[in-house]
């Protein structure tokens, strides 16, 4: 995820003698680091998918915090994709495995590194992982207080967002799995081909920005947001309020109890960040650099941008 070898070329625009500069992928760097995860040991990987996790659902909650209050939508979600890159922010630069990102081990697959079956253990892992993360912070936002803010509207705030999420039908919430990995990879492709680290925080926030407006599905996210959901619906005051100010049901709160969590949301929406961001991201750059990668070499360099 963040690993690429700038290869700048200087071209020769105008007769002028005007000259820009451009930089390529390098694929064989990128194909080796993904292919580098399988061999992390199990409890760095471990680690790393927790913190990742966390630090998604610290950009989750926050953007709750921030636009619980608010009625117009499309502001709310404005403000809320201002806020949520910070998750993937911090991943980038502090570390993390983040399920969505790692889908795009397959370039390993496709380069005959390894069989398309045996990354997905990996992505178990990683996906576990984030799931405690993303708990951790549930259960932390939910006993600090914090869902009492505005007379308990952020409570109530939580679970209508829940509830949403859980009210998908099972191809709204593939498709708009899709949608979302195609710009979350895009996103950490692009941070990876920065320069300094103004550049990686400027090309992680705009895709991820858009996906938040356009109200795409992050599987890793919705660990947070049902979750948060879940233990805010334990508290009769914020189910009340969440009645009362947005219409929701007592049935629709019953489903956050339910299997509805993933056959409605987190098993679709899994797959659909899977097709995102294999089959429409990680599969048409391989075919469209693959010249590029170095064959019979033993270790290409590599060199660490973030």
């Amino acid at each position: 995820m963040k690993y690429l070898e700038r290869k700048w070329q200087t071209l020769k625009v105008t007769e002028s003698g005007v000259r820009m500069k451009t930089y390529e992928f390098d694929m064989n760097a990128i194909v080796n680091n993904y292919s580098f995860k399988k061999e992390k040991p199990l409890l760095k990987m471990i680690m790393l998918g927790i913190l990742a996790g966390a630090f998604v659902a610290i950009g989750a909650a926050s953007s709750n915090m921030a636009t619980h209050a608010i009625t117009n939508v499309g502001l709310a979600k404005t403000l809320a994709g201002c806020i949520f890159p910070v998750g993937l922010i911090m991943i980038v630069f502090i570390g993390g495995e983040l399920f969505t990102g790692d889908c795009m081990m397959v370039f390993g697959t496709l380069d005959r590194r390894y069989s398309f079956l045996s990354i997905f253990p990996t992505l178990a892992v990683v996906y576990l992982s984030n799931l405690i993360g993303g708990l951790i912070i549930a259960m932390l936002v939910s006993t600090s207080g914090q869902f009492h803010y505005t007379e308990g509207l952020l409570g109530a705030y939580t679970i209508k967002v829940a509830c949403g999420k859980v009210g998908l039908h099972f191809w709204e919430a593939f498709s708009s799995g899709i949608l979302c990995n195609i710009l979350v990879c895009v996103a950490v492709l692009m941070a990876a081909a920065a320069k300094d680290i103004t550049g990686k925080i400027a090309l992680i926030f705009f895709p991820i920005f858009v996906f938040v407006i356009g109200g795409y599905e992050h599987c890793v996210a919705n660990m947070y947001y049902i979750s948060a959901g879940i233990f805010a619906s334990f508290n009769p005051v914020y189910t009340q309020k969440a009645m009362d100010t947005y219409g929701i049901t007592s049935a629709q709160i019953e489903s956050l109890k339910s299997m509805d969590i993933l056959t409605h949301n987190l098993i679709p929406v899994t797959l659909g960040n899977i097709v995102g961001g294999m089959l429409f991201v990680t599969i048409p750059l391989y075919v469209i650099y693959k010249s590029r990668i170095i064959k019979n070499s033993d270790k290409p360099e590599i060199i660490k941008v973030s």
